[in-house]
């Protein structure tokens, strides 16, 4: 595992250019993101994650673990759906991991070439399998790829975060939140973490 090489650039950087991000960072000082070098392993915690708390997506996970060992795609698809779906899987979940075993299978999805791809090649690739939707290909390219400036205006979580500590009584709209996120290019990836980490009790992990 490892952790981005911008990470303490990213910090000084947000904390010298947003007082209320300075105070959220200086709370978890030795934290920071982290990289399984699995790109299935991402892929399938972001589709865990889909619409449902932290703490419910890990409990699935740990029984999902539990259950294959090593979570990898010949693993998983060695084991019987109805095992799958006892792990808390829906059936709706099972089915995108399995397209997501198939687009590796299939050569649909080819990680010897992301490092040579933007962040939207990466996403038209990503979401091009059912099951992989805008969130989830941002997810993957902010703990997989290391991206230092995705923005996930779509995740709950971040907006229920920036509404907490940047509009008071006051319902942000999307057009203010996007401003507001301007000043922290760029490393909107890093504020992003951070503002997940204020709302969860352990740092959010895909």
């Amino acid at each position: 595992m490892s952790s981005p090489g911008y990470w303490q650039e990213a910090k000084e950087y947000l904390s010298l250019n947003d007082a209320i991000l300075a105070d959220i960072i200086a709370l978890y000082p030795s934290e920071t993101m982290i990289n399984y070098h699995d790109a299935f392993l991402t892929l399938v915690k972001a589709i865990l994650g889909q619409q449902i708390s932290v703490s419910a997506a890990n409990a699935i996970y740990k029984r999902l673990e539990s259950l294959l060992g090593e979570i990898t795609v010949e693993n998983y698809l060695e084991r019987d759906a109805q095992l799958l779906r006892e792990c808390g899987l829906s059936r709706q979940k099972i089915a995108y991991i399995t397209n997501i075993t198939k687009g590796f299978k299939n050569g649909i999805l080819t990680p010897q070439s992301w490092s040579d791809m933007n962040d939207k090649e990466v996403m038209e690739q990503l979401t091009s399998i059912k099951g992989i939707g805008p969130w989830t290909a941002q997810m993957f390219l902010i703990f997989h790829l290391h991206r230092r400036d995705i923005f996930p205006m779509a995740d709950l979580g971040l907006i229920n975060a920036i509404q907490l500590h940047y509009g008071g009584e006051k319902a942000l709209s999307k057009g203010e939140i996007k401003e507001l996120s301007q000043g922290w290019k760029p490393y909107r990836t890093v504020a992003t973490w951070y503002l997940w980490r204020s709302l969860d009790p352990v740092p959010v992990q895909y």
